[in-house]
């Protein structure tokens, strides 16, 4: 999951490495990784209703009783440990956004409505905003490409655009109540402003680039609700802050709670892809390669990368895996392939230690 457009088509410009390096287009298909991949997983690919029900109804609960503890909280210590529990549990029941344009029609009946209502319109972010889109990223001559809408070279751009990509998400949270609050109403009074926000303010997207085409069938009337209970909602969020209803302080918990949240998915979102492509289309290894692990004995990566998230060079490699079998599909691989097998070129072991490397990787660039 990636939130709304940063300002980057203004301020990112490409740069090559300094050092030669073996560019990702060139590298071939491990024939063996992938045989392997599809031959040891064949009964991990059915959801679990239990499972996912469970985890996204008490991440939701957690997160929104984290929201009451903060606003009511007696101290600003209590506040704080309050709203730190609440953004690591919202974040987790918004990670679902990813498995929702994965799941297969009629896995989990009545899922997207759920977790729609529980969590994508209160926290403005329905799962239209993501869904046909998302799955132009598994696109396997789309990967990486100006046809991309979650991808940029990063590890090229110059060093402050690593900064900036994260500093973007903290204002996403007014940018979605003006987009919903406001654009929403106006986009349908003005046909032309309504062609833009389709086009470049309905999707989680990266890519400046990217202009989403409009909805159409059964995904249309989706999108429809959705966005207007996202409008409902935000309107009344302005009305709340406009009019009183609300308590300032409680508002500015809740929008700080979100930002937080989508803070925390943006620093994820730096360490989910080396971001070394510069454009051309890859193989499937190439885009394996260029995706990451942070597979245990780590615990950390479950708080910052969960949902499955953690595996996501695997998920690229076995995209209709469920998050809740990746960890045996992991350990079935791992101990099933050679040492020398690509599998393992993908696994890290901290995100400390691949933030730095990106913004090492950009440094580099910038100065060739």
């Amino acid at each position: 999951m990636t939130t709304i457009n940063p300002p980057a088509d203004r301020v990112a410009t490409p740069f090559a490495p300094s050092a030669p390096k073996t560019p990702k287009s060139a590298i071939a298909d491990d024939m063996a990784m992938i045989r392997a991949a599809s031959e040891l997983t064949r009964d991990l690919v059915q959801p679990s209703a239990r499972i996912y029900w469970t985890d996204m109804l008490a991440s939701a609960f957690i997160g929104y009783a984290g929201i009451a503890a903060a606003i009511f909280a007696p101290s600003t210590l209590w506040m704080l440990v309050a709203a730190a529990i609440s953004v690591v549990a919202l974040y987790r029941a918004g990670s679902f956004i990813h498995e929702l344009t994965h799941i297969r029609k009629n896995a989990l009946p009545g899922f997207r409505l759920g977790w729609n209502i529980l969590v994508g319109v209160p926290m403005l972010i329905p799962s239209f905003m993501y869904e046909g889109i998302h799955s132009l990223h598994h696109n396997r001559t789309k990967y990486g490409t100006v046809d991309d809408p979650e991808y940029l070279p990063l590890a090229l751009m110059k060093p402050w655009t690593v900064p900036l990509f994260v500093v973007a998400a903290a204002f996403a949270p007014l940018a979605l109540v003006f987009r919903y609050g406001i654009l929403t109403p106006l986009s349908f009074l003005i046909p032309p402003l309504r062609r833009v926000v389709v086009e470049r303010y309905s999707g989680m997207i990266i890519n400046p680039l990217f202009r989403r085409k409009p909805p159409e069938g059964e995904f249309r009337r989706q999108w429809a609700w959705q966005e207007g209970g996202a409008w409902a909602w935000s309107t009344l969020l302005i009305a709340a802050g406009l009019f009183g209803w609300v308590p300032l302080r409680a508002l500015v918990i809740f929008g700080a709670i979100a930002s937080a949240t989508l803070v925390l998915n943006q620093i994820r979102t730096l360490v989910a892809h080396l971001w070394e492509n510069d454009g051309d289309v890859l193989t499937v290894t190439g885009q394996f390669l260029d995706s990451v692990n942070v597979p245990p004995p780590g615990l950390l990566p479950e708080l910052w990368a969960p949902v499955g998230l953690r595996y996501h060079a695997l998920h690229h490699l076995l995209p209709g895996v469920p998050y809740h079998a990746l960890p045996e599909a992991h350990r079935r691989l791992k101990d099933a392939l050679p040492a020398d097998s690509q599998y393992h070129g993908a696994n890290y072991d901290s995100l400390p230690r691949l933030v730095m490397n990106l913004v090492a990787g950009s440094a580099k660039g910038a100065a060739a």
